[in-house]
């Protein structure tokens, strides 16, 4: 009936079991060593929001350019 090459199906439970017990926690104890302060989450959020805005912001402002290019010959 069963083939030595079909593994049984491995139900919700089961699965959920073998996970849970091959987890590792990494949960720390301790307080952090040093707080970060307000100042330096808004800078890193500047930060980030320029990074990701910065070159669309450019390609936006430069499209009519783009536009009245020719298209490159082969």
């Amino acid at each position: 009936m069963f083939s030595p090459l079909r593994r049984p199906a491995l139900t919700r439970s089961v699965l959920k079991r073998a996970i849970q017990q091959n987890h590792r926690s990494t949960i720390c104890s301790k307080p952090p060593k040093e707080k970060i302060g307000p100042m330096q989450s808004v800078f890193a959020l500047c930060v980030f929001a320029v990074t990701l805005l910065a070159p669309a912001g450019w390609i936006m402002h430069h499209i009519p350019n783009y536009r009245q290019r020719s298209p490159p010959q082969p």
